[in-house]
């Protein structure tokens, strides 16, 4: 059931679903990336060992984190950097304009961030007048058709080479029906380098701040922000509170983990390390709580802050590969942004802790070792418990509860269940009580029950 007239993620996932070739082919797309993060994880002895030290320096980071704000604030004063604070989304983009304002910047161009479109960044600065343009290809193409990322890391992967073909036939007067990835790229190269030329602002996120030296790093695939903050003279990076590490020596363990997780890359190929401005130039840190400080005194959810953006759980989830990012309707979506966004609007996102199988995969390959899987769990007993009354459910799980304690009860409701499965009408079963069959068949009905079968088979 939505909630006002947000769809509920299974509303969504069916509006998806509809398209049965895409979702097939979405599906795969997705699981080639995670086969590809496998290949490049066994590649690494101790990718294990990465993994376990990469967990406890973020523990390290969530229970030092105020002090590490203020060692890097410090640092990053001491370096040049001009650094604000936002609490949330509208002061971050309030502190954006006005540096744009005092700054005479007329023309901005932005490389991918999470958490620009978590605040609203391009909106909120379209509305005051100003044509933002995101440099990432990626984030270019969803701009251009006017729709927001539906992958954190890959943020058009929804759309076919012919509907960018076609995106780019519309904004940058390409060939009609050319779909060739070389030719489009070329052309996208072509137009951004126009934008990167007479921009006098740019704005990057931060995928990693380093609390000892007040420097941070920026990883991209296409050099945007490099290109970007280079050209400009105005540069201003906006970085979440939790983006941070201790030491420039951890820097090395996050950076083995982050690229082989996202894409199956060794490393992103563009690591950009920010320290101080260059001479004539302007920098600035905008810091951003935006619910983080809340998420973090949830004792049950605290460890979903260390997450580093990769996409892995993404890539590897069986709902979310199936029924697209947009069926989220959250800035981050897939299994992570499942335990992040109830956090911020719990009556908003009820539904996505329930987009799960709880199969644990997420949490397998989660570089930092986030237990999201039982995270997710957690999330569905909190809004069970304060979500509103469910009669119809609540009595299905007594009833359920009463016939899992009663062994003879259970043996002889399921020998019942099986035989009427398997000789009553199609109509009967395939109707709209039945969630599961509106896009599947129930499996064959098994002649006999495993207790049964291992009760004569067990001596053998």
């Amino acid at each position: 059931m939505a909630t006002g007239s947000v769809k509920t993620h299974a509303a969504a996932a069916e509006e998806f679903l509809k398209d049965g070739e895409r979702s097939h082919w979405h599906d795969e797309t997705l699981w080639h990336v995670r086969q590809k993060r496998d290949t490049a994880a066994q590649k690494l002895p101790e990718w294990e060992s990465l993994r376990d030290v990469a967990s406890q320096i973020k523990d390290y980071v969530l229970s030092h984190l105020d002090g590490l704000l203020l060692q890097f604030e410090q640092k990053a004063r001491e370096n040049g950097i001009e650094v604000f604070w936002a609490k949330d989304a509208k002061e971050h983009n309030e502190h954006v304009y006005r540096i744009l304002q005092e700054n005479n910047v007329t023309k901005l161009v932005k490389s991918k961030s999470i958490l620009t479109e978590e605040c609203g960044l391009n909106h909120f600065l379209e509305e005051k007048g100003y044509d933002v343009v995101d440099t990432d290809l990626g984030e270019r193409i969803i701009q251009f058709n006017k729709q927001v990322p539906s992958h954190i890391v890959m943020p058009a992967i929804h759309l076919k080479k012919r509907e960018i073909g076609d995106i780019f036939h519309t904004h940058l007067g390409t060939e009609a029906g050319a779909d060739d990835p070389g030719y489009l790229t070329e052309a996208a190269r072509q137009h951004l380098r126009q934008k990167f030329i007479e921009a006098d602002g740019a704005v990057t996120g931060v995928n990693f701040g380093i609390a000892e030296t007040g420097g941070f790093v920026v990883c991209t695939n296409e050099g945007n922000a490099d290109m970007g903050t280079h050209l400009a003279d105005i540069h201003i990076a906006c970085m979440g509170i939790e983006k941070l590490i201790p030491r420039a020596a951890d820097l090395g363990v996050f950076l083995r983990l982050l690229a082989r997780s996202a894409t199956g890359q060794s490393i992103t190929n563009y690591t950009s390390h920010f320290h101080r401005p260059r001479p004539g130039k302007k920098m600035y840190l905008i810091l951003v709580d935006n619910g983080r400080t809340a998420q973090l005194g949830r004792e049950d959810f605290r460890n979903s802050l260390k997450c580093i953006r990769c996409g892995a759980c993404m890539n590897t989830c069986p709902i979310y590969r199936r029924s697209s990012g947009f069926s989220y309707n959250a800035t981050v979506p897939g299994p992570i942004g499942s335990i992040l966004s109830p956090g911020t609007d719990l009556k908003k996102h009820s539904s996505l802790p329930f987009a799960s199988t709880l199969c644990g995969s997420c949490s397998e390959v989660c570089p930092v070792k986030i237990n999201i899987h039982e995270q997710l769990y957690k999330w569905r007993q909190v809004i069970t418990e304060e979500g509103p009354p469910q009669p119809a459910k609540k009595w299905a799980m007594k009833f359920g509860g009463m016939v899992m304690s009663k062994p003879r009860l259970y043996d002889f409701l399921g020998k019942l269940a099986r035989r009427s499965l398997k000789n009553s009408p199609k109509g009967l079963i395939y109707n709209r009580f039945n969630a599961w069959g509106k896009k599947r068949d129930l499996p064959d009905v098994p002649k006999e029950s495993f207790k049964e079968w291992y009760q004569k088979n067990r001596k053998s």
